[in-house]
């Protein structure tokens, strides 16, 4: 029973992912209906499923994927077209599949009585008669009405996470004569019996004929067959044993055919090579070694510390391999968490389908970036809210093709999703061309349910208006459907993604769409931060929310630090931004505008859309560090995201800036943070730089990781690229100046300055002379001075600076570095 029941699991599991499969390939044939390719795809995934639920006895399972099979081989042989009801009463079959098999997983058998499986098979026969399907419309049963979680199609095999290794040919059996085929289709009246899967795939060959090459004979195609057939139908295996030999003695012959079958060995020898080079791994046996390569790091980072002032060479350099040994092999283990985020993507045709089918839209899907990896946890955990991003940008955001057309637009709108890597986060962008979201309208709808008032609202711009729509409660239908109207769901959005260490911001313009941008971490386990200090205690603030560090002191202090409304303000580059002291969060009294101390230290950090300075006693350093979960007692806190334990051994809090913006800034008087994101529209942050003896050049702030200072000593060669070991890897360098054109002059003794980069995956460092600025300001760039590593230039705080294409000056140092 242990071996049947594994045989179930596995078969449960390979089948999820082929209807994930099929979802796609359903709708992509309703817009591609002549691809032969998709036929034959969606053809041998059904019939995978069907053999192998006949080889289990699954009496219902086998009945309704046979019926799916025959409908499937009219379509691919051209007795039959595809139409809308046609693939709705495919994409119902499918349905039906999975929720029969979320019955074998509860119940073990496919007996559940409340799978309307007859119903489906009669609906399908009903099209193979020629009669119209009645039912054709997508259900909205799967749309819940009471939660904003994504519901259409997507159900049953959210929990399957683990990556298969997709059918390859071998799942269809070979293809038979051709002169055989044409009769084949409707000569099968009942399922296949319950012999095995040996018996199904002997209907294949009959169904794939029509595709077959004319000029393959026979005893060449049907030569693979036996290996697979032999252990569960002897006849039939006997009867290939003979047809066999003869084709193996020809292939000594030099004739064409033997040509064929030994191009054709090699192919089964690198299918099964791959299948091998893929295991099946338990998800609890990874988080299990993700938490023991956690107390790893922490070990590590104990070792490294007790190490630095060590007069024992050989000690140094143990610990040293000890870093770069364990450095490599977390980055090996957070890569098994790993998985594209097309894995959340793969439903996404199917819900937009059935939406734009339910609402009356046409909708052109755009997705790229599927590759885009993450934590395997976070995917779960944004499945929900992502996918009700896209049925909101269905329904309040694209506009039916009537209106479009009046509108001057095209009947079909366009909706893009987009994932990439940025600054060690992930980015997801949902975009969409409808209606745009007018702040006009959304006011009026907040202040007459409530959610603000008109005085509120007098004193809000135009961004804080359109970020209502997060507010509990708020929503613009004008009637509760079972999609939407409810006014919980994007409050739901926000808080799901914030609760992971994310944000979400939002921007969009009346008549021209919407962008919903989510920013969420790579990981929760293993994460940077800088290390702060207040009252001897040391706390952590994870580097995603980080901007930048500013000391001030004497007569900056006096002149940059201003009050507003009795609240002291930090003037930062024309923006002004509210002053949290860290007292303050841990309880005590608020910074006093009146009794400033001889000098600040000052984190700049952003969460969503609040930005504000914490003020804090000291700053140690930037780590890795391992986040612990918070005890039940102290989750309630909301200044908390979790804990670590520092290198010597220490408890170090993690602070949620998203929690303390909340809890400390909103209530921050309304001025401030209206003039300082006033002063943010449309403008661009650049680091400042000054390279070749007072020449400037400036880079994308979003690009920059960390400022460095290195010691020339420590750069070293390998082959002609200058790297440096850091944090436990080696850093490739690449000199800015030589780089676009310009002699360097960056220092040859003492310190160097570096500007680290990290890329999708990389880490350069780029040298320069020193850091002149960040600044914050509108650029208008031009095309004088473009050159090989420059945009051109643009004037920047008075002063002409290149602005510097960073891909074609870091390419160089990557290429040497591998």
């Amino acid at each position: 029973m242990d071996d049947d029941a594994e045989i179930v699991a596995e078969f449960l599991v390979e089948s999820h992912e082929n209807l994930d499969r099929l979802d796609r390939d359903l709708v992509e044939l309703e817009q591609q209906p002549d691809s032969k390719e998709l036929l034959s795809s969606i053809f041998r995934t059904i019939h995978t499923i069907k053999g192998t639920s006949g080889f289990l006895a699954l009496d219902r399972l086998e009945a309704l994927t046979h019926v799916g099979e025959n409908l499937l081989a009219r379509l691919r042989d051209g007795r039959m077209t595809m139409t809308t009801g046609t693939a709705g009463v495919l994409l119902a079959m499918v349905d039906t599949v999975r929720a029969l098999l979320d019955a074998i997983e509860r119940e073990g058998s496919d007996a559940a009585p409340d799978v309307p499986v007859e119903d489906v098979v009669a609906r399908l026969e009903r099209v193979l008669e020629g009669e119209k399907d009645e039912v054709s419309a997508p259900p909205a049963a799967p749309v819940a009405e009471t939660t904003d979680e994504p519901e259409v199609g997507t159900d049953a095999a959210d929990a399957v996470v683990e990556p298969a290794t997709e059918p390859g040919p071998e799942d269809a059996a070979p293809v038979a004569d051709p002169g055989s085929a044409p009769t084949a289709v409707d000569a099968e009246p009942t399922p296949a019996p319950v012999g095995g899967a040996v018996g199904s795939a002997g209907a294949v060959p009959v169904e794939e004929a029509p595709m077959a090459t004319d000029d393959v004979p026979e005893p060449v195609l049907v030569a693979p067959e036996p290996t697979r057939a032999a252990a569960t139908e002897p006849v039939v295996d006997t009867g290939a044993e003979v047809a066999v030999e003869p084709v193996v003695e020809a292939t000594t012959e030099p004739v064409a055919e033997p040509v064929a079958e030994a191009a054709a060995e090699p192919d089964g020898e690198q299918r099964r090579g791959l299948v091998d080079a893929t295991v099946r791994v338990d998800v609890d046996l990874l988080d299990g070694l993700v938490q023991l390569v956690g107390e790893l790091v922490l070990t590590r980072n104990q070792i490294l510390q007790r190490t630095d002032a060590a007069s024992d060479v050989e000690l140094v350099r143990a610990a040293q391999r000890l870093d770069l040994v364990a450095s490599e092999l977390q980055e090996a283990v957070m890569r098994t968490r790993m998985q594209p985020i097309g894995q959340v993507w793969s439903k996404m045709p199917r819900i937009v389908r059935d939406l734009a089918h339910q609402l009356g839209r046409e909708v052109q899907l755009d997705m790229d970036g599927h590759d885009t990896e993450l934590d395997r946890s976070l995917l779960e955990a944004i499945r929900g809210p992502l996918t009700h991003l896209v049925r909101n940008a269905l329904d309040h955001g694209l506009e039916p093709p009537a209106e479009r057309l009046a509108a001057g637009k095209t009947a079909s709108g366009r909706l893009q999703l987009r994932a990439y890597h940025e600054s060690g986060q992930v980015v997801v962008e949902i975009a969409e061309d409808g209606r745009g979201m007018d702040p006009a309208k959304i006011g009026a709808v907040a202040v007459s349910r409530g959610v603000v008032t008109r005085e509120a609202l007098a004193r809000m711009d135009t961004r804080e208006i359109i970020d209502l729509v997060f507010r509990p409660g708020f929503s613009t239908a004008e009637a509760v459907t079972n999609v939407s109207g409810r006014g919980v769901g994007m409050d739901v959005v926000r808080t799901s993604i914030e609760g992971i260490g994310g944000s979400v911001d939002l921007s969009s313009a009346v008549g021209r769409g919407t962008t919903v941008r989510v920013r969420i971490p790579l990981t929760l386990a293993i994460i940077p931060a800088l290390v702060v200090g207040e009252n001897g205690e040391r706390y952590a603030i994870p580097q995603a929310n980080l901007v930048e560090l500013v000391r001030l002191e004497g007569a900056d202090l006096r002149r940059d630090v201003e009050v507003l409304a009795g609240a002291p303000v930090l003037r930062l580059r024309g923006r002004l931004l509210p002053l949290v002291s860290m007292s303050h969060v841990l309880g005590g009294d608020p910074l006093a505008a009146g009794e400033l101390p001889d000098a600040l230290t000052i984190v700049v950090v952003q969460a969503d859309d609040a930005r504000f300075g914490l003020c804090v006693g000291e700053v140690h350093d930037t780590q890795e560090i391992v986040v612990k979960p918070m005890g039940r007692q102290l989750k309630a806190i909301p200044m908390y995201a979790g804990a670590t334990i520092m290198g010597d051994g220490r408890v170090a809090l993690i602070l949620d800036v998203a929690g303390i913006a909340r809890d400390r800034v909103i209530g921050a008087p309304e001025p401030v943070a209206d003039e300082g994101r006033g002063a943010a529209v449309d403008s661009r942050a650049l680091l400042v730089l000054e390279v070749s003896s007072g020449r400037r050049a400036a880079l994308p702030l979003t690009a920059v990781s960390r400022l460095e200072e290195f010691d020339v000593t420590r750069i070293e060669r390998s082959g002609s690229t200058e790297v440096v070991q850091y944090r436990g890897g080696i850093l490739p360098l690449v000199r800015l100046a030589p780089a676009i054109g310009l002699v360097d002059t960056a220092a040859a003794d003492g310190q160097v300055s570096v500007v680290v980069h990290e890329g999708e995956g990389h880490r350069v460092g780029i040298v320069i002379d020193r850091v002149l600025d960040v600044v914050e300001e509108n650029v208008v760039a031009t095309e004088v001075g473009r050159r090989a590593g420059v945009l051109g230039s643009a004037v920047v705080q008075e002063r002409v600076t290149d602005l510097v294409d960073l891909d074609a000056v870091v390419r160089p140092a990557l290429a040497g570095a591998r």
